[in-house]
């Protein structure tokens, strides 16, 4: 039997839209954002979803609601091992606030390299470590209920899942931008 898994990032948010650092804060969805999550509902129209992880954040939770509204009955779960990578002291600041501060080539490194944290925040490494518990439990208990599942998810915890189920090396894994309007599906063989 083939499970499968239905990944997708949010949709597009006002920090986002604004290039300012999330992190774990809230951010609303734009209206831009909401025709994403809109446009990946439609895609997955037709597809068998049992359960739904989302995390704790408004824009995973209401991207998920748009995905939902094709699907009666399906059990939510609220699992943060799977939330946006922590940003630390920069949550909330404009990307060019950090540019100007400490330079392009220090601002590239905190936001893109795989093992160097920004200020008291996290580095892709450590969000790879707690996305990877949740994909070993995540494939236990598809197997055991054999369930297929949607992954309401964030741009830095999709770089793991897709590093999970792609193959892919660490330097493949952080070339990855991962859209806000279209899903991947991944299989799980029980």
């Amino acid at each position: 039997m083939i499970l499968n898994i239905y990944l997708f990032r949010h949709g597009q948010t006002y920090f986002n839209r604004d290039h300012r650092f999330t992190g774990f804060k809230d951010s609303k969805l734009t209206p831009l954002g909401i025709k994403q999550a809109r446009k990946i509902a439609k895609k997955l129209k037709s597809k068998k979803i049992d359960v739904a992880y989302y995390t704790h954040v408004s824009r995973s939770k209401d991207t998920l609601k748009e995905v939902l509204k094709y699907h009666k009955g399906v059990k939510k779960i609220k699992d943060d091992r799977m939330i946006e990578r922590s940003y630390g002291s920069f949550e909330g600041l404009y990307h060019t606030t950090i540019i100007k501060k400490y330079g392009k080539k220090l601002f590239d490194k905190w936001h893109r390299s795989y093992n160097f944290p920004p200020p008291e925040g996290e580095s892709v490494k450590q969000v790879e470590k707690r996305v990877n518990s949740f994909i070993k439990d995540l494939i236990k208990k598809m197997k055991k209920e054999r369930i297929n599942v949607a992954i309401s998810a964030h741009g830095n915890s999709m770089r793991p899942f897709r590093r999970y189920f792609e193959k892919l090396t660490m330097k493949q894994m952080m070339k990855l931008e991962n859209p806000w309007d279209d899903y991947f599906e991944y299989h799980v063989k029980t």
